[in-house]
């Protein structure tokens, strides 16, 4: 035990160096110097070996923390709306999406949480009629691959505080060279917490990782969503889990059940291919059986033998890519 703390001390001490780095940037928008710090940080927090109670952090590493957690949202939003005006400048951007550094992750992602629903929830919920994905962002990747692979028959409802990221996630759209995704999905400016009984529409609620950063923000969306969504409906919820909380906010299922949700499934990948863990719910149900926590899931597990979590000069190498064809 002694062993796995003083490892587990001397990672925490190696993120707080690349914390201290992150943090005396100019700017968190895209550039060499932070696609680099922030790659090494992924590779640094993802691998399933790098285990770190974040809940166990004293108050000076658990400070840390947060603030890391609040400059890779912001930098992952500057990152997608950088991308969005770089696709955006070619022909048919949609056929581009595999020049985002986390393309292959965010695919992976996907294909687990719809495994994930079709497996542990009511078959009609891996076909919803209604998809609505909170914190779509200003590159929609994930609100794509549902409704063009996942859910080829749902509407998919997009929600963004952002305007202006709503308005490159559009523009996207009418770039597009499909028609029948861009007919079956919207994007809509709004705070999650200022949605009542529009969110009664919904058969599956997906929740981005960065809508509620700190804890207590969190619960609160949580427990907004569990007031007003439709009893039966699925709610898929993005966490994180060991050294990953460093990366984007941790969300405990007892916080999910709290919010007056079954929890149905806990999906914690065994592989550096994904930073979130996913946790998938159901409004209005009393938890008769305990959830299934994975792994195993490994019919979840895609590609395993191919890391989708870029090293530096892979990541460099898409976003001088990106600028190349945007030029």
């Amino acid at each position: 035990m002694g062993g796995e703390n003083k490892e587990a001390a001397a990672l925490v001490r190696k993120i707080a160096g690349l914390h201290a780095a992150i943090s005396k940037l100019p700017s968190l928008s895209p550039s060499p110097e932070a696609d680099a710090l922030f790659t090494a940080l992924v590779a640094l927090c993802a691998p399933p070996s790098a285990a770190v109670d974040v809940a166990a952090l004293g108050p000076r590493a658990r400070r840390m923390r947060a603030d890391l957690v609040r400059l890779c949202a912001d930098a992952e939003a500057r990152l997608e709306a950088h991308c969005s005006d770089a696709l955006a400048a070619l022909d048919a951007p949609l056929d581009h999406l595999r020049l985002f550094p986390y393309h292959d992750s965010y695919v992976r992602l996907g294909e687990l949480e719809h495994a994930l629903l079709s497996r542990h929830a009511p078959d009609h919920l891996a076909v919803p009629a209604r998809v609505a994905f909170l914190g779509s962002g200003s590159l929609p990747l994930s609100a794509l691959l549902l409704a063009a692979r996942h859910m080829p028959d749902a509407a998919v409802d997009c929600f963004d505080r952002c305007g202006a990221a709503n308005e490159r996630a559009r523009r996207l759209l009418l770039r597009g060279n499909d028609a029948g995704v861009a007919a079956r999905m919207s994007f809509r400016t709004a705070d999650v917490e200022g949605l009542t009984h529009e969110l009664a529409a919904y058969d599956v609620v997906f929740l981005a990782a960065p809508v509620g950063i700190t804890l207590e923000e969190k619960a609160r969306v949580i427990a907004h969503l569990g007031r007003h969504m439709a009893a039966g409906a699925a709610l898929v919820v993005r966490s994180a889990h060991g050294a990953r909380g460093f990366l984007c906010p941790v969300v405990e299922p007892a916080e999910v059940r709290r919010g007056r949700f079954q929890v149905l499934a806990v999906h914690h990948p065994d592989n550096a291919e994904m930073v979130y863990s996913v946790i998938v719910a159901r409004k209005g149900y009393l938890e008769l059986v305990p959830p299934v926590v994975s792994p195993p899931c490994n019919c979840c597990e895609v590609e395993k033998t191919r890391s989708s979590v870029p090293s530096t000069s892979c990541h460099l190498d898409a976003m001088d890519e990106i600028r190349r064809r945007a030029w």
